[in-house]
């Protein structure tokens, strides 16, 4: 059937863009027709070819095709096949490029070419038991104070357990030679609404299984229990009242019921914990704040702040948005967001985070960053981001979920005809056939890797470390080769001027010509000569066509003539004799002044001054790196400073390896080289010229004090500027992946031992239904054992 699917494209500027749009998509199989709009840079697309496919083409051809994220809760799942029918529904919604299903938390994460109602979404969904719910309804506890009784969660687990427990005494009775066995009328009467009323929902969810054509674990329960719950009606209703009473398996039905009741109940509580760390943060947005409207203070609802606005936070609060401080002095704790244990001093000038907690003085703030763009927002983001996303070995574990329901009804039919014509005893092959429905155990399967994600990526949350995706775990578990960034990353990245020298001149005209020049710039070497210019009340004058050089420095014009600043490569590039002599600064970054002589390019410009900037070794560098290099991680370091700063650094660290004056493009090739040597390198960064060597790293790893450019390009970002977390990053997604691992490896030996001996009569329907009940459970508290995991001293 032919559809037409419309795309939004990003990157279109003129008649040619369209053309060659229209020809990329026109040579995708499937397409029959395809016409690019430029006024409203619109794509609309007819024929067979997949959204995916099409967005790759237009990939392909140099323009990328805008998307959107929705999340919405999923209600009425109990096993990956669930998850993968749900998938699978949702993508053949025209506009819907992915759907990714996550078992433990019950949510869906959409990728969508534009926005879509909620409504077309649930029809994708119809004659199915599945249902669709908003997101924040589907994280909010399952029942309240005024939920009545019977609707509480635990209220099923009670139920079916009071009317079980008579049912399976008499078992125990038989241990001690008691014959406590009830009437077949008590029987019948303690398990009718066990498997009907509380078993209802096994029914309801195996029909809609079977209606959509598929098998789920509610058809599996619905079917095994059915069978020994209709067995001892049958042999009930034909025994002959003069030989006794009749043995029938009306507890095996109850106590299998019950036990999977009791089962989902502990996995839903056990879920709720993988989560927290995400409903921590959450916690941490204040419902109020008070901000200064109409020349008072007004307590007003958080998320009305606009950005500009004047906030007040008094001792105890919690700040409501991201801002700068304007007034005030006071100790803040911001160690939920960014695992900072010690408070930090803020006073006028200094920026704060939304989130953390005002301890001891009144702070006045102006809110630089509210709602989706505050840091709190992102982090959240980031970790739904990461903790919905689905690990490469979960494409192989879909594909086994998918005919995992068939196969275990296959078995269970083989084993009830063999055990009936091989030994004449259909009842025994009904209760084999029915441990073998009852002990498989699919929705292990599927919480076997996101529940180990989630409880991984929240302890790494908790200790500031965010992972933006599954793939990162996988790729931060081969890493042998770490490649620091020196400035801001090994250094404290606040280098102080302690050296300025003029060549032609005073000393006071050339910083006020490097202060001018520098103005508009934010890097620390700036913020190093203009702290200096202040302290000696030197005033910056006025510069235009400022410019920033990658990986070089920086150009401006200043009084008619365009003054250049930057790094000794760069001079040399220029064709300017650098005297070394005049450098008396151990170990110092060294920037040079120089000035442009006319209009030819072809005479070099004249040198002006130099400046010497000197930073300090973060406090336990030396201790990360040797951290790394005793796990047997080789480690580098990669700068544009000079030679004689980056030795020293280096010295300090007792790295041999590193490189000095290296452009942001070679940062890159050396990586490229080392990835060629068979080595995979993980990259630790925070400036823009980190970006491309943070793309090109197997894994990049980028501290969030750094640039929004370096935080974007990496899968891993460091809330703090601590070297350490690196390696503890690498740790914590190495036990994140062992987890997962284990967690597989549970989940199919239960399923590959325990269907056979249930089909060969070692394990009775009981045994069976407690077997899966604690499949879930094992696998989840696996899972939640990361959350002990504490960062090494």
């Amino acid at each position: 059937m032919s559809d037409t699917i419309q795309l939004h494209i990003d990157g279109m500027s003129c008649a040619s863009c369209v053309g060659r749009i229209e020809k990329a998509l026109k040579q995708v199989d499937g397409v029959t027709n395809a016409s690019v709009n430029l006024a409203n840079e619109t794509a609309s697309v007819n024929g067979t070819a997949s959204a995916t496919t099409l967005t790759a083409a237009i990939t392909e051809a140099g323009y990328k095709v805008k998307q959107h994220q929705q999340q919405y809760g999923v209600t009425g799942m109990s096993c990956a096949s669930c998850a993968g029918r749900v998938e699978k529904a949702l993508l053949k919604v025209p506009g819907v490029i992915s759907a990714d299903v996550n078992l433990a938390t019950e949510l869906v994460s959409l990728t969508l070419f534009e926005q879509i109602d909620s409504t077309q979404l649930q029809q994708a969904l119809a004659g199915t038991s599945y249902q669709l719910t908003e997101k924040q309804q589907a994280r909010s506890e399952a029942s309240t104070d005024s939920t009545p009784f019977y609707r509480q969660p635990w209220f099923p687990v009670l139920g079916s357990a009071l009317l079980t427990i008579p049912l399976v005494l008499p078992m125990f009775g038989m241990l001690f030679g008691q014959d406590w066995m009830l009437p077949a009328l008590w029987q019948w009467l303690l398990a009718t609404p066990v498997q009907f009323y509380f078993g209802a929902r096994f029914y309801k969810g195996g029909w809609g299984a079977l209606k959509a054509g598929t098998g789920n674990m509610d058809l599996l329960v619905a079917l095994g229990t059915s069978a020994a719950y209709g067995l001892s009606l049958y042999l009930w209703l034909t025994f002959d009242a003069q030989h006794g009473a009749p043995h029938l398996y009306f507890e095996s039905s109850a106590a299998v019921l019950t036990l999977v009741i009791l089962g989902k109940f502990l996995e839903q509580r056990a879920k709720r914990r993988t989560t927290d760390a995400l409903r921590a943060l959450e916690n941490l947005k204040p419902t109020e704040a008070r901000v200064k409207r109409d020349d008072k203070w007004q307590l007003v609802v958080a998320s009305t702040i606009k950005s500009g606005e004047i906030v007040q936070v008094k001792p105890g609060e919690r700040i409501a948005v991201d801002g700068e401080v304007i007034n005030g002095d006071s100790s803040v704790d911001e160690a939920l967001i960014s695992g900072e244990s010690l408070p930090l001093h803020k006073s006028s000038g200094d920026k704060v985070v939304g989130g953390a907690i005002n301890l001891d003085g009144v702070l006045e703030l102006r809110a630089t960053s509210v709602g989706a763009e505050s840091t709190l927002a992102k982090i959240i983001q980031l970790v739904e981001q990461a903790q919905g996303a689905k690990a490469p070995v979960q494409a192989l574990v879909d594909k086994i979920s998918a005919i995992f329901v068939p196969v275990v009804l296959l078995v269970a039919l083989i084993t009830l005809l063999g055990w009936g014509f091989s030994t004449g005893n259909w009842a025994q092959g009904i209760l084999n056939a029915v441990a073998v429905l009852v002990i498989a155990c699919p929705c292990a399967l599927g919480l076997a890797t996101p529940a180990a994600i989630m409880a991984g990526t929240g302890t790494a949350a908790r200790h500031g470390i965010l992972v933006k995706d599954a793939i990162a775990l996988e790729q931060a578990t081969q890493i042998d080769y770490v490649i620091f960034d020196k400035t801001g990353t090994l250094t404290e990245g606040k280098p102080e001027l302690v050296q300025f020298t003029a060549i032609n001149g005073s000393e006071a005209a050339l910083l006020q010509l490097v202060a001018t020049l520098q103005q508009n710039s934010e890097h620390p070497l700036a913020k190093a000569v203009l702290a200096k210019a202040e302290q000696d009340n030197i005033s910056a004058s006025n510069a235009s066509s400022f410019t920033v050089v990658a990986g070089k420095g920086v150009k401006a014009t200043v009084d008619g003539a365009e003054l250049l600043l930057g790094s000794s490569h760069w001079m040399r590039e220029l064709g300017l004799e650098l005297p070394q002599d005049l450098i008396t600064a151990k170990g110092a970054s060294v920037s040079w002044l120089a000035r442009k002589q006319g209009e030819s390019t072809r005479q070099p410009p004249e040198l002006l001054g130099l400046l010497c900037f000197s930073d300090t070794l973060k406090p336990h560098a030396q201790k990360a790196v040797a951290r790394l290099q005793q796990q047997g991680i080789r480690v580098a370091m990669l700068t544009g400073d000079s030679k004689a700063s980056a030795e020293v650094v280096a010295g300090e660290l007792q790295l041999d390896n590193y490189q000095a004056e290296v452009l942001p493009a070679d940062k890159a090739s050396f990586i490229k080289q080392c990835q060629q040597d068979g080595y995979q390198v993980a990259m630790v960064g925070d400036g823009i010229n980190d970006a491309p060597a943070l793309a090109q790293a197997n894994l990049g790893i980028a501290m969030a004090a750094g640039t929004e450019v370096a935080v974007s390009a990496a899968a891993i970002t460091l809330m703090r500027g601590e070297p350490a977390l690196v390696g503890a990053a690498l740790t914590i997604a190495g036990k994140t992946y062992r987890k997962i691992q284990q967690n597989l490896f549970w989940a199919f030996i239960f399923n590959t031992v325990g269907i056979p001996l249930a089909a060969l009569g070692y394990l009775n329907p009981i045994i069976a239904g407690a077997a899966m009940a604690s499949s879930s459970l094992i696998v989840i508290s696996n899972a939640l054992l990361l959350q002990r995991w504490k960062m090494p001293g």
